[in-house]
């Protein structure tokens, strides 16, 4: 009896350290902001849309649980394009609905055929104030351009988290 006792109470325990060791981060689809004189173009929205799962993978690498919030969900807290961007508190109730203890809303705004920003804000779920503002720029629209920003927006995140999170080294180019 005692045995089942404290080998009961050591797995919750280990449960419980676990589930709190682990930072959940929700990460929303990136919206595409597009300001040039052919905007929404296939090529972009599919760059756009490549964005979360790219962030996904590199923050899940780095040992954060990634929350999925669906499609459906985050479009109806959306107001309008942007809104979520520029409301930490409504973002901050879809993430809570969620359980995540972060959520990251993303935009990619392209001023220029030349570049494109990658823009995410991180909001504390439980107080709804915004953690960071963060912006990688992406030369070009080469996919292996898009990851490396994707990179570099990761480490800006997890600079302002844990610090735990160090990119691939560059890959070698083909001669």
């Amino acid at each position: 009896m005692i045995y089942k006792t404290l080998l009961s109470s050591l797995l919750f325990c280990t449960l419980s350290f676990t589930s709190l060791a682990q930072t959940r981060i929700a990460i929303l689809d990136f919206e595409l902001r597009d300001l040039t004189l052919a905007p929404g173009v296939p090529a972009e929205l599919q760059r756009t849309a490549s964005i979360k799962p790219l962030l996904e993978q590199e923050l899940a690498r780095a040992g954060y649980l990634i929350v999925a919030i669906p499609h459906q969900a985050q479009q109806a807290a959306n107001s309008g394009v942007g809104y979520l961007f520029d409301h930490a508190d409504a973002a901050a109730q879809l993430g809570k609905q969620y359980q995540a203890d972060y959520i990251l809303v993303g935009r990619l705004h392209k001023p220029s055929f030349l570049f494109a920003y990658l823009m995410g804000r991180l909001v504390k779920v439980d107080n709804g104030r915004l953690v960071g503002d963060y912006i990688a720029e992406s030369k070009g629209p080469n996919a292996s351009l898009t990851i490396k920003a994707v990179e570099s927006l990761t480490t800006k995140i997890d600079h302002d988290l844990e610090r735990r999170y160090s990119p691939p080294p560059p890959a070698k180019l083909a001669h």
